[in-house]
């Protein structure tokens, strides 16, 4: 067991599950590379277990932060009246979750961007004074307008650019889809924006599109959500604050070397949420690559990684690749690295070490599975495929039981009547309504972690 004092900056771990073992000629290796960031000062520290654990420092202070907070004003944030007031109530409550000394803003998004405090296109230090004249520039927000996303982004990039802090993130609502600019022009935004600003998304009601938040949320690798209900906003934005509060090192990304004739097949993530990394790829060097993680805080996450490596005979071994957590030197210097772990390969004649599928390769495998077949299933709902959507979602259920994902499973089962969930035997319910179906499709890449 390593135990990891109190500190003001996080330590990293890299823990590394896998089945080394390979028949004669096999080629694929797989593995679940989990990362924990602890003791930053969020939570104090959290023992970790594994002794493939490799501990290292952040160097340097604890970073400052800058937030922007985007407010959908849109006409339809009128329809009902409740749904404005609830949006101001939560941006409100926001502000009151920020840390002393960070910089940050408000922005009302229509068909154009505004700055609603504390203008001049710049940001303000949160302290009483600014907090209590950011609520009062909150009472003159109203609705009218339509909606185009990319210029909320836009301009919450030209406030967070100017910051002098590491730790740069957006938090954006928005209740409709965005109907003022195009799919190109909102993809060029979260283009340009990307690496440069995390942001958490979320669609209030039930009028957005679910791929536009969950799409603005996996460019900036932040998080998304529905809030069915507006009376909710104020506790969901508390949360998304605190969270963006608890970051303590930005630009984080987990780098891949391989060895010669070895290559990256794919990277995940797969908890938290599953997020496909493998065309996020910049090149590190001579056979390595960097994938983007963005902010950490106190917390753990997974990733499944696989490598093709060259055929082999029985009784040869490599290291297969090597994974390691840096961030950006401030100096422009050589990135850091924070810790490691070493994926391996064993060729062997021993049938049953070749075949035995490694238990957090194989949970997260069916996870990632999970996800997909929920998304296919209800594409398939929409368009009238009845037959296929059943099949679909009866193999998200059997999934979901299999797994223990307990959340997802009450999701599922509000779209379709379980008959057995062991066999995936459903039948579509005849009414869904509109919020239980955007939830699922909205949370369908939640995962649970495995039990160990």
């Amino acid at each position: 067991m390593a135990n990891f004092s109190k500190s003001s900056v996080p330590q990293f771990s890299v823990e590394v599950y896998q089945n080394e073992f390979l028949p004669e000629g096999g080629r694929e290796v797989n593995a679940i590379v989990t990362v924990t960031s602890t003791g930053g000062g969020t939570s104090g520290g959290i023992p970790l277990t594994g002794a493939s654990a490799s501990p290292a420092s952040v160097p340097g202070p604890r970073t400052d932060a800058a937030v922007v907070v985007m407010v959908d004003c849109s006409g339809s944030m009128d329809y009902p009246p409740t749904k404005m007031r609830n949006a101001r109530d939560a941006t409100a409550a926001a502000i009151d979750t920020l840390r002393d000394g960070t910089a940050f803003a408000v922005v009302s998004g229509t068909h154009t961007a505004a700055e609603v405090y504390p203008g001049g296109g710049r940001l303000a230090t949160a302290d009483a004074t600014t907090r209590a004249r950011a609520k009062e520039a909150l009472r003159r927000l109203s609705a009218g307008g339509g909606t185009a996303i990319g210029t909320w982004l836009r301009l919450a990039d030209r406030l967070l650019g100017d910051a002098d802090v590491s730790i740069r993130h957006g938090i954006l609502l928005t209740d409709g889809r965005n109907e003022h600019e195009t799919p190109e022009d909102l993809r060029a935004a979260l283009d340009a924006c990307a690496g440069r600003f995390t942001c958490d998304a979320r669609g209030v009601g039930t009028d957005w599109e679910v791929k536009e938040v969950t799409g603005i949320a996996s460019a900036l690798l932040g998080t998304a959500d529905i809030v069915a209900d507006p009376s909710g906003l104020a506790a969901d934005f508390t949360r998304m604050m605190e969270n963006a509060m608890g970051k303590e090192v930005a630009d984080v990304a987990l780098r891949l070397w391989t060895p010669v004739g070895a290559e990256v097949a794919f990277v995940k993530q797969v908890a938290p949420t599953v997020e496909e990394l493998t065309g996020r790829r910049t090149e590190a060097g001579p056979r390595a690559g960097d994938y983007p993680t963005g902010s950490w805080g106190d917390e753990s996450r997974d990733y499944h990684v696989c490598v093709r490596v060259p055929e082999a005979g029985v009784g040869r071994e490599m290291l297969a690749a090597r994974a390691s957590m840096i961030i950006p030197d401030p100096a422009g210097g050589t990135p850091r690295p924070l810790a490691q772990g070493l994926v391996r390969a064993v060729w062997t004649d021993d049938m049953a070490a070749s075949t035995s599928i490694n238990p957090q390769v194989a949970h997260y495998t069916g996870q990632a599975e999970l996800a997909h077949v929920i998304q296919q299933g209800l594409d398939a709902r929409k368009s009238g495929d009845f037959d296929n959507a059943t099949a679909k979602l009866g193999r998200a259920v059997q999934l979901a039981a299999a797994s223990g994902n307990e959340d997802t499973a009450k999701l599922l089962a509000k779209v379709v009547d379980v008959v057995d969930a062991t066999t995936g035997t459903v039948r579509l319910k005849a009414r869904v309504t509109e919020a239980d179906e955007m939830t699922l499709e909205t949370r369908s890449t939640k995962t649970v972690r495995v039990k160990k």
